[in-house]
């Protein structure tokens, strides 16, 4: 094991001047939201942002990429404040579009593991697509093959199933293949003579994936060979810092230990989950609120919500009465305003909104906690087990208690909460806040088939049409394209009159009518500004860009798919079909290409 002191910018430079030495681009973190991929609330993988590319779209980087990508995963939320759970993480990745193949992603892998890191290979143990008969997908031997020329002895490669090393799709449909995943054994005993991998025992530290995208799932469930097969590669930054460190746990690296340091300044309760979960949620909380996202009661303000109100209720189990998450979040910032320059222009509005949100909560905090162990005891009284899904939706409406939070009261308090009817219960009462989600959209395609493309495009006529129209420039806040509609949201101060309506649907209209090309370039994000590009996501690619224009009518920067050509839209019309406000100086529109008779 590497003897030197591990830090996570370390880590992050040694991974990226690696690759690019084996000639990958370094891109730039993507967002948090992810563009092309409606299938997550979050960035979950740093895969997620590549979706157009893993598909066949070229990228203006090339072939060869490497990053480090910021992520968020809610799934594991309760069990977050044990060894290695986190909500936000780093992910470390290189790709290969079409480009090099298994023994090389595996031997620059091992490669790294070795020279980089200091792991000795008899450390190494790594597992393996066993295959499939009923998907008819055959054992991985190309990637066990591609070990044993390297050095790792058959006896410490195993092979394993869907469950363990098989990745995607996220969605229902889209690219996917086998995995080869490594550990490092630790040097601890075996749990028994069957011990391995897979097992849970702590023996073997899981370090680095690499994903053989060789397939499509296709709609019916079926498995086709992808033209062009990619590499996607993922390694956790905590997780790899803390092995290095041959720390116990995550929560002892430094972007942790400072942030529980501030934690202990407001309580000298030695409660370690409570600690370990405001210091995680905190952290996940600011980096939500750098995409300039705001707690709320539907999707990605849903879960913000539900991290800032955990994390004040774990604070109460510590005894603090006061607002304190600001002072948390102002430390993590301080931790990583190098890694994220937004950190610079956001950090205001990151520590008023979670401010807020803790007044919010605290306000009916205590009133709620009373009420819950008030039905709780007369629960007990009576011999009954299950609290109402009304009392939990009391709880979520008068006190903003989420479900999830009233449920793991109702575990720890040994109860059950009667889910199924709280979600009748919110469903008849349900108000959703649009603002909350508005202009959040940032090119949400809902799939990437033929009626969706076609609207993706009309969707850049539609913004060529409002800047015509309107007579000033107006910049796209979001959209999410089904097959069905575009729903187009953008900078605006009133209501569309019917006649401006008319001339945005004949100005699209009459640009499909011209069937031209539609054309897509690489240039330097300054050559983009020059030409006079719209571009609402900028920091996407880095220094080089796709922009797709159409001649004399639209040019704009653009990572999703498109048509060829407008003449794939002829036998349509645009309509729009409605609008509405979605808050001050935001309007939305939605769009249809409905077939011409």
């Amino acid at each position: 094991m590497a003897k030197q002191e591990w830090t996570r910018d370390k880590l992050v430079r040694a991974y990226i001047e690696f690759f690019k030495s084996k000639k990958h681009r370094e891109i730039l973190n993507a967002p948090l939201m992810p563009e092309n991929d409606p299938t997550v609330l979050f960035t979950t993988a740093g895969m997620h942002p590549l979706v157009p590319f893993l598909l066949g779209q070229k990228h203006p980087s090339g072939k060869r990429l490497v990053n480090v990508q910021r992520c968020i995963r809610t799934t594991d939320i309760d069990v977050v404040g044990d060894v290695y759970h986190l909500t936000f993480f780093e992910m470390l990745g290189n790709w290969s579009f079409g480009d090099y193949w298994k023994k090389e992603a595996i031997g620059w892998s091992l490669e790294f593991l070795i020279k980089v890191l200091g792991f000795k290979k008899e450390q190494i143990h790594v597992t393996c697509f066993n295959g499939d008969r009923e998907l008819g997908i055959s054992r991985d031997d190309e990637a066990a093959k591609a070990w044993m020329e390297l050095g790792i002895s058959e006896e410490r490669i195993y092979f394993n199933g869907m469950e363990e090393n098989w990745w995607g799709p996220a969605g229902k449909t889209g690219p996917c293949g086998p995995d080869t995943e490594m550990f490092i054994d630790t040097g601890r005993e075996k749990c028994g003579g069957d011990c391995q991998p897979k097992c849970n025992c702590g023996k073997y530290f899981e370090i680095w994936n690499d994903v053989f995208m060789q397939y499509n799932k296709t709609a019916d469930g079926k498995y086709e060979e992808l033209k062009q097969k990619n590499v996607d590669t993922g390694m956790g930054v905590e997780r790899t810092v803390a092995m290095l460190n041959n720390y116990k746990n995550v929560y002892e690296l430094k972007e942790f230990t400072s942030i529980i340091s501030e934690i202990k300044k407001y309580s000298e309760k030695n409660n370690e989950k409570a600690v370990r979960v405001i210091t995680d949620h905190v952290r996940a909380a600011v980096f939500i609120l750098l995409e300039k996202i705001v707690p709320g009661n539907a999707e990605q303000g849903y879960i913000l919500r539900r991290l800032i109100r955990r994390a004040v209720r774990f604070g109460k189990e510590l005894g603090i009465e006061r607002n304190f998450l600001k002072e948390i979040a102002g430390k993590v910032i301080a931790l990583y305003k190098d890694s994220y320059k937004q950190f610079s222009t956001q950090s205001d509005f990151i520590l008023r909104e979670i401010d807020r949100e803790e007044t919010k909560f605290r306000s009916g905090l205590e009133k709620g906690m009373n009420l819950f162990r008030r039905k709780v005891d007369e629960l007990k009284k009576d011999g009954k087990k299950k609290l109402s899904g009304e009392d939990a939706f009391l709880l979520y409406q008068s006190y903003g208690f989420p479900i999830e939070m009233t449920a793991e009261l109702g575990r720890e308090s040994g109860i059950d909460v009667d889910v199924k009817e709280y979600e009748k219960e919110y469903n008849k009462h349900k108000e959703l806040s649009r603002t909350s989600t508005a202009g959040r959209f940032r090119g949400g395609l809902s799939d990437h088939g033929e009626e969706t493309t076609r609207l993706h495009t009309a969707s850049h006529l539609l913004l060529a049409a409002l800047n015509k129209v309107l007579g000033r420039r107006i910049e796209q806040m979001g959209s999410h394209i089904t097959k069905e509609r575009t729903r187009f949201d953008f900078t605006f101060d009133r209501k569309l009159t019917d006649e401006e309506v008319k001339r945005v649907e004949e100005f699209v209209n009459n640009a499909i009518d011209t069937g031209k090309e539609v054309v897509r370039k690489e240039m330097t994000l300054e050559e983009a500004k020059k030409q006079g590009a719209h571009g609402a996501f900028e920091h996407k690619y880095g220094e080089r860009v796709s922009v797709y224009m159409i001649d004399g009518i639209s040019k704009e920067l653009c990572g999703g798919p498109h048509v060829k050509s407008l003449k794939e839209l002829q036998g349509f019309k645009f309509r729009i079909i409605e609008q509405e406000s979605v808050g001050a100086g935001a309007r939305r529109v939605k769009g249809a290409l409905e077939k011409k008779k």
